[in-house]
């Protein structure tokens, strides 16, 4: 047996078992309000930046364009989301927040940070900050920027 099998999974392995693991959490409670993992994050990542394009929102949710265009047509017929032309140029039309969606988001908060407090409860006193830490610094390196 190699001492890399000896050793168990590898982390790549972990990490995407602990993605998995999270958005069957996030599944469950964000079901009860028709949301999927994915749309959750594009009005979290417009609650913290409102007015980009779909494709910018698309870099910041993670998904591709083709998938945030579709995913931007249910939203906005959800009404959490609202389309607008962009007064610094005509041609470019912005994203949105609407009261409708940052009330979805404030419904669902505490269960969500929920779910981030029981992803972290096996560890110690202050591994949670350096867990996320290192989570910053590895997605860092991967995406070929400082993580500082």
């Amino acid at each position: 047996m190699s001492s890399s099998a000896a050793a168990g999974p590898g982390l790549l392995y972990l990490v995407k078992q602990l993605e998995l693991a999270v958005r069957a959490r996030l599944d469950d409670v964000l079901r009860p309000v028709g949301l999927t993992p994915l749309q959750y994050t594009a009005l979290t990542v417009l609650e913290r930046r409102s007015g980009l394009s779909t494709a910018e929102l698309a870099r910041n949710s993670f998904v591709t364009d083709q998938a945030m265009a579709d995913m931007v047509v249910a939203l906005e017929r959800l009404g959490f989301i609202v389309r607008a032309g962009d007064p610094r140029d005509r041609r470019r039309r912005v994203i949105g927040l609407t009261g409708a969606g940052q009330d979805v988001l404030d419904r669902v908060r505490d269960d969500v940070a929920a779910v981030e407090r029981r992803m972290v409860a096996g560890l110690g006193r202050g591994d949670a900050g350096r867990f996320r830490e290192y989570v910053v610094a590895c997605h860092a390196a991967l995406a070929d920027r400082p993580s500082h």
